[in-house]
């Protein structure tokens, strides 16, 4: 059984020989950014503005883009 440095390294070799070095780099990015939490973005999103205010401009919004 290879340990969990073995199967990294292989891992890092093989995204290297597959994508070239750059794209690899890119790629192990891509895997570690921080998850977008859509959830917290939507609850921090309008506090400053009341669910009244909101549906009142969304249904403005509604309207002029003619979708009445």
């Amino acid at each position: 059984m290879k340990t969990d440095t073995e199967i990294k390294l292989t891992g890092t070799q093989v995204l290297i020989e597959a994508l070239g070095e750059l794209d690899a780099e890119r790629y192990i990015s891509l895997l570690t950014r921080e998850p977008f939490d859509y959830t917290r973005w939507q609850r921090d999103l309008w506090t400053e503005r009341s669910i009244e205010d909101i549906s009142e401009k969304a249904m403005h919004f509604h309207k002029a883009a003619g979708q009445e």
